[in-house]
């Protein structure tokens, strides 16, 4: 059980948990388009064992079943997202009127339960045929991302509690686009320039399109890193910055101040999109919330051989995840108060945090040692109105295929028989304890 006690966080504090559509949806029926996740997948060496997500943990059928499972775990509020290619077979035009009556029916199950849903438009699932186009590296792409916002603001909107944008426009765009380890696969840094910029612009055509169907409550979710350097070496110092302005610095700066960091703007000079500057009124619209995914920190070295960033991330001396990322709970507390601090005052939420392991005491403990890092950041200043569990089930995770675990949720694949872990039972006992 946990140490701490809902009470800790305040008397108003949203606890949720949060999937992802591609990650558990499957239901590759009833008009749903393909999308880049089942190309990329299909595609030998970039999946392990080519696992996909065609079928995931079939929740396209057995939602009811999962929203019982938040609901009876004694969480508030379900935080999921839309697969634009259920919505928008093509990612234009014409409309699966069958995408639609799923949200409906998910929607309105949750609120029957008594769940607040907080809706993501984008969880990277980008339609196959806007790929063809181009996908993040074309800036076509903040209108056709727009046009799917307007759809979902009008249909959704009213009934949503909370409403993303984007899920980890660095995924989207560096770890994609330059580092080749999600979908599209590319390792190319004009694509990935021109990524980073687009990825925040249809951010901000996206907010206008929802306010336009007078959809409330609307952020983006960033994923952000506790990076430190390696030594005091002047070396390590550069790489450090260099690492914290392509993780948090690029979307921290351009959503909230609408600069980007001049350390990159000047090395990424030559292939970012010509007149980039102008758009940044419409990447930094206000918004109404963040939300932060945090998992680990970064540790800096700078390295001659690096290339056009000068540096290299490093093993740390850390406990780690069965993924080999460090469990690091005051890097949460320490990036909630900076981006308060520095970045701005709306209200924030831990969007997503979680590991990866088979051993659940361990899970418990690193959920309790970092809903204690939320409760000092707010002991500090910073106001955290949520924390949402990643993830609810076991699922695809991406690259790692179904061979990593985060789920507070077991799913045996084969059956699709869910079973609460004891990480689920210290939340339902904390949840459920209101003293």
């Amino acid at each position: 059980m946990f140490s701490i006690e809902r009470q800790d966080l305040g008397p108003n504090f949203t606890f949720g948990t949060a999937t992802a559509a591609y990650q558990i949806e499957g239901g590759q029926t009833d008009g749903r388009g393909t999308c880049i996740w089942d190309t990329f997948a299909a595609t030998p060496g970039n999946v392990k064992h080519r696992h996909d997500g065609a079928v995931a943990c079939d929740h396209y059928n057995r939602w009811p079943e999962d929203l019982d499972l938040i609901r009876d775990g004694g969480f508030d509020a379900y935080r999921f997202s839309l697969a634009w290619p259920r919505l928008i077979p093509e990612g234009i035009g014409a409309v699966n009127q069958k995408g639609l009556d799923f949200y409906d029916r998910l929607i309105d199950g949750m609120l029957e339960r008594g769940l607040k849903p907080f809706a993501t438009l984008y969880h990277w699932d980008l339609p196959s045929a806007l790929m063809d186009r181009g996908g993040w590296m074309n800036r076509d792409i903040a209108g056709w991302f727009a046009e799917y916002a307007a759809l979902v603001g009008n249909r959704f909107g009213d009934r949503l509690a909370a409403t993303a944008t984007i899920n980890e426009p660095w995924c989207v765009a560096f770890l994609s686009h330059f580092l080749g380890i999600h979908a599209p696969g590319y390792r190319d840094l004009r694509a990935a320039a021109r990524a980073m910029h687009h990825v925040l612009l249809a951010h901000g055509t996206a907010i206008d399109a929802l306010r336009g169907e007078g959809a409330k409550n609307l952020g983006i979710v960033l994923n952000l890193e506790k990076t430190e350097p390696a030594s005091g070496k002047p070396e390590d110092l550069d790489a450090e910055n260099i690492g914290d302005a392509l993780f948090n610095r690029w979307y921290l700066g351009g959503v909230f101040k609408g600069v980007y960091p001049v350390e990159l703007t000047t090395a990424l000079a030559p292939w970012l999109p010509e007149g980039f500057e102008k758009d940044m009124e419409t990447v930094s619209r206000p918004l109404d919330w963040l939300g932060i995914n945090y998992y680990t920190r970064g540790i800096y070295a700078g390295d001659r051989d690096a290339g056009l960033f000068g540096g290299r991330r490093i093993a740390g001396d850390l406990e780690t995840s069965d993924l080999g990322w460090e469990i690091h709970p005051k890097g949460l507390e320490d990036l909630l108060v900076r981006v308060s601090r520095e970045y701005t005052r709306v209200p924030l939420y831990v969007t997503e945090t979680g590991m990866s392991e088979t051993d659940d005491a361990r899970r418990v403990k690193f959920y309790d040692d970092h809903l204690r890092a939320v409760a000092n950041a707010q002991a500090q200043g910073a106001d955290v109105r949520g924390f949402f569990a990643w993830s609810l089930l076991d699922n695809y995770e991406w690259a790692e295929g179904y061979t990593s675990r985060f789920g507070i949720v077991h799913v045996d694949y084969a059956t699709q028989v869910r079973t609460p872990k004891g990480s689920y039972r210290a939340f339902q006992g904390m949840l459920h304890n209101t003293r």
